[in-house]
């Protein structure tokens, strides 16, 4: 799926930061306890179950069958979700080098830093 498909609203975004937050799959009840123990309103079982299918046509989650359940994980890491919405936002921009540059005039010293040594790494001799 292509990751401009892939944009997120609330309550897929409260999903995602179940399961970003996990090194375990977790069933549906559990992601469900979860939202809930995290401050969202009471969401019912099959709400709950219907965001996780609609993550998985996204293939943000991935799915294994556990029994009669299905226990889910993040397909993607955070930062590669985040970078896929990046690269989405600046195709969508008409001009991807204009609005790459005015986002790095935004940044603090230490993001600064840290795109000079990624940029440097990418041009090092022998980098594939």
């Amino acid at each position: 799926m292509p990751p401009s498909s892939r944009s997120l609203g609330s309550l897929e975004r409260s999903v995602m930061d179940v399961l970003w937050r996990t090194t375990s799959a977790l069933t549906v009840r559990e992601v469900q306890e979860r939202l809930e123990a995290g401050g969202s309103a009471d969401l019912a079982y099959t709400t709950v179950m219907t965001v996780l299918d609609r993550l998985g046509a996204k293939e943000m989650v991935s799915r294994e069958r556990d029994g009669r359940a299905f226990r889910y994980t993040a397909a993607l890491s955070r930062e590669a979700a985040t970078a896929e919405l990046l690269n989405a936002t600046l195709d969508s921009s008409g001009d991807r080098t204009a609005a790459l540059l005015h986002f790095a005039r935004t940044v603090d010293p230490a993001e600064a830093a840290a795109l000079r040594a990624a940029l440097e790494e990418i041009e090092a001799p022998g980098t594939p």
